[in-house]
Order: C-alpha cells, then sequence, then structure tokens
C-alpha cells in the first residue's frame, strides 16, 4: 500500500511538471511509427508467411512498451542524478560497442549489432549517441577545466574513440552523425570559428582519405560512385525503387496496403520508410510528418532560450540537433539527395534499437524542459 501512494506521489509530481505539449508530440511521433509499422511490416509478414500472425507489429509494440518505461524513468528523476546515471550508461554502452567487432552479428557484410536477452540484435551505437551528447556536455560545460582548449581535445578524443569503433563495423552514416553531434556541441560552447572550420578542412581530407585509399572502405566510395553517375551506378536499386513510390503514390496515395516497396526493397520499414508511407498515403502524410518534427524542434529551441544552465542548453541542443540532422539524413537519401546510408527515421521506423535510443533522448529532453519548482 505504501509502494502505491509513493508511486502515486511520484507520478503527480510527474505529471504536473512534465512539458505535456513537449510530450504529446513525443507520444503521437510513437504512435505514427507504430500504425505504420502496421501497414508496413505486419501485412506484408502475413502474405509470405500465408497467417494472420502480426510478428512484426506486436515487436514494435514491444520495444514501445519498454521506450514508454525509459521515458517516464530518465524524465521523472532529478537532474543530478539524470547526469550521474547518464555517465554510468555512457560506460556500459561503451563496453557494448566494444564487444561488437568480438561477438557481434554481421549482416551483409556489417557487424553492427549484438544479441541481448531481452532486446535481440540491439545496436549499440543508438544507446551510445544520447549518453554521448550527455557526457561532452558535461566536458564542455564543466569548471574543473579552466583551458577551453583542453576540453575541446577530450571531447574529440572521446569521439574519436567512438569514431574508431565505429569504423570496425563499418557504418559510416553513423560515424558522420556522432561527429556532426560533436561539431554542434562545440560550436554551441563557443569555440573559435577559425578553429572550427579548420577542424572541418581536417576531418573532411581525413575521411576522404579513408574512402579513397583504404580497401575496407570501397564499398562507401562505390555508393558515392553510383550516387553521383546513377547510369551505370550498381548501388542505386534501392534508392531508385524510393523516388519511384513517392512520385507514383502522388499527393494523396495509393490507399493502405497498396504500396509496393515494401516488397521490393529490403528493410523498407526502417530506412525507406518515409517512402512507404509517401507511396500509401501521399505526399500529404509526409508533410504533415515533417511539420510534427518542426513544431516539436521548436518547442525545444524556445525551451532553450529560457534556459540559464549551460549544461542544460548543450545537452538539448545536441539532443534536438542529433534528431534534425537524422530526418534530414533519411529523407534526403529517400528522395536521392545523399547517398544511402541505412539511417532510421526518428520515432517511426522500426528497430528496436531505434526506439530504445530515441526514447532515451526523448526521456532526456522532457527531464529538462519540465518546470524545476514544484
Amino acid at each position: 500500500m505504501d509502494k502505491l501512494l509513493s508511486f502515486q506521489k511520484l507520478y503527480y509530481r510527474w505529471w504536473k511538471n512534465i512539458d505535456k505539449f513537449i510530450l504529446t508530440l513525443i507520444i503521437l511521433l510513437f504512435l505514427i511509427g507504430l500504425f505504420f509499422s502496421l501497414v508496413s511490416t505486419s501485412l506484408i509478414a502475413s502474405d509470405k508467411l500465408n497467417t494472420n500472425d502480426y510478428l512484426f507489429f506486436f515487436k514494435h509494440l514491444i520495444f514501445l512498451c519498454i521506450g514508454v518505461l525509459f521515458i517516464f524513468i530518465l524524465s521523472s528523476m532529478d537532474q543530478e542524478n539524470l547526469f550521474k546515471i547518464s555517465i554510468f550508461f555512457f560506460v556500459v554502452s561503451i563496453i557494448l560497442l566494444l564487444l561488437v567487432p568480438l561477438i557481434g552479428i554481421e549482416v551483409k557484410g556489417s557487424k553492427r549489432w549484438i544479441d541481448l536477452y531481452l532486446l535481440p540484435r540491439f545496436q549499440p551505437i543508438e544507446l551510445v549517441k544520447p549518453f554521448l551528447i550527455v557526457f561532452l556536455s558535461i566536458i564542455l560545460s564543466s569548471e574543473r577545466y579552466v583551458n577551453v582548449h583542453l576540453k575541446y581535445l577530450i571531447s574529440f578524443l572521446v569521439t574519436l574513440g567512438i569514431v574508431f569503433l565505429l569504423t570496425l563495423q563499418p557504418d559510416i552514416g553513423q560515424t558522420l552523425l556522432i561527429f556532426f553531434s560533436w561539431s554542434v556541441l562545440i560550436f554551441i560552447s563557443g569555440i573559435s570559428f577559425i578553429l572550427l572550420i579548420s577542424l572541418f578542412f581536417i576531418l573532411f581530407f581525413s575521411f576522404s582519405y579513408i574512402i579513397l585509399f583504404i580497401p575496407k572502405f570501397n564499398y562507401i566510395k562505390s555508393r558515392i560512385l553510383s550516387f553521383f553517375d546513377p547510369v551505370t551506378g550498381t548501388h542505386n536499386f534501392q534508392s531508385d525503387k524510393a523516388i519511384e513510390s513517392i512520385i507514383s503514390g502522388g499527393f494523396f496515395g495509393k490507399g493502405i496496403g497498396e504500396g509496393t516497396l515494401k516488397n521490393r526493397v529490403p528493410e523498407a520499414h526502417t530506412d525507406y520508410i518515409i517512402s512507404v508511407i509517401s507511396e500509401e498515403f501521399g505526399i500529404i502524410a509526409i508533410i504533415l510528418i515533417i511539420f510534427l518534427f518542426l513544431v516539436f524542434i521548436h518547442t525545444v529551441f524556445k525551451k532553450v532560450n529560457l534556459e540559464n544552465d549551460n549544461k542544460t542548453k548543450l545537452i538539448l541542443v545536441g539532443c534536438i540537433s542529433l534528431i534534425l540532422m537524422q530526418v534530414m539524413i533519411h529523407i534526403g537519401v529517400n528522395i536521392r539527395l545523399f547517398p544511402t546510408t541505412g539511417m532510421t527515421l526518428p520515432f517511426i521506423s522500426s528497430g528496436g534499437s531505434s526506439i530504445v535510443g530515441m526514447s532515451i533522448i526523448s526521456g532526456i529532453i522532457l527531464n529538462l524542459t519540465k518546470r524545476k519548482i514544484d
């Protein structure tokens, strides 16, 4: 009875202080993803297996329930406890990332997943990203180190270590996303513009050398060449089918279950979910989804303007910039603005790793945007 009363009190305080508009946007985006998981994965599974078993939908629902639990726990705790637990889980996520080359599951030449008891085929980088943002923000806002260049060096070395582990998988898409997040954080923290541009050129030429001259990354070179030469390219099948689906869907789409992309492209429900939605529900559905993302991003940035604590500002900007960049890359790949990267659409794509990762980011955002006074 006492535990029930304690939980009710905790829930009351949580509901009283939480930003309900941001919470509503997050829940709405997750529910949209759950709905499209039903129409883009479970229906195809039923057709292929000749059964009424909605396995993919229920898996998505289970991961979403796990995600809601993460959101509640992270958003209800004290901020100092949030920072402490983030550091702990950052270390845990790095250990998991270290295990990928050793015990990871290889799929299509890439070893990015490991089998966990409750989370089979879990991608550790999805756990690393949110806690890396918190960890880097703590370093950059720390008053322990007076020398700002030392803070930049420490943050860069931490980021470089994670990038090195990602190159072993290899996963160039997540590598670029990690470097982007780090760049945003050091830019917001007040780095010299000249130093930032210098770092950009150093990283650009380093990546160019790796892609052009190291044999392990020839597949990236091949994808880039295919992207700029679509006539002779051999890696454009998925992108071509995705853009065809968007065009064929028109403004209002073909209707639920009438799309063909999910039958023709592997992992359409993750990497090409925006094309699947466009084909069946039309461009109007994509416009509404993009609008929701923009409202979400704008609302969080408004909260940043009202915040005085530098650490909180850095974490919020880092989290929302990560979501923004991931959305841009996913949509850009689907409409052939960028080469294929295998990037999921936040909140909406199927996949347990992506859902859990976005739930952690959502929990952190909700924690740092809630009312500070009970």
